[in-house]
């Protein structure tokens, strides 16, 4: 769903949780020579060959692997009394669309 509030919720939840960052899909689009033409003349960006999930996930996975090194790169100051919460919010319109490889699964405990 496009301009469904999605960025809304999201940047409402920033603010409001300890320790939360962001990755948001729209940021992981191919460049736009890239991106298919379809039968009505028109780039297809809503479809999820236009996104480059890879490097979506390697984002991700940045994240799991340093919470507090990845909220640092991104301005997020870590706050102290929460410093045992970090929080990854993912925005996007197909995430759901998007098969995750095995590679990118969190083994059990990792984040507790």
């Amino acid at each position: 769903m496009t301009n469904g509030g999605k960025t809304t919720l999201t940047n409402s939840l920033l603010r409001a949780l300890p320790n939360c960052c962001v990755i948001h899909q729209d940021d992981f689009f191919k460049p736009q020579d890239q991106i298919a033409v379809g039968e009505d003349g028109f780039k297809q960006w809503d479809v999820l060959e236009s996104l480059d999930m890879e490097a979506m996930l390697d984002t991700v996975q940045a994240w799991l692997s340093s919470p507090q090194k990845f909220a640092r790169a991104h301005g997020v100051s870590v706050q102290p009394e929460a410093s045992d919460t970090h929080i990854l919010l993912l925005e996007g319109f197909l995430l759901y669309s998007y098969n995750l490889p095995r590679r990118h699964e969190v083994p059990r405990g990792a984040l507790s």
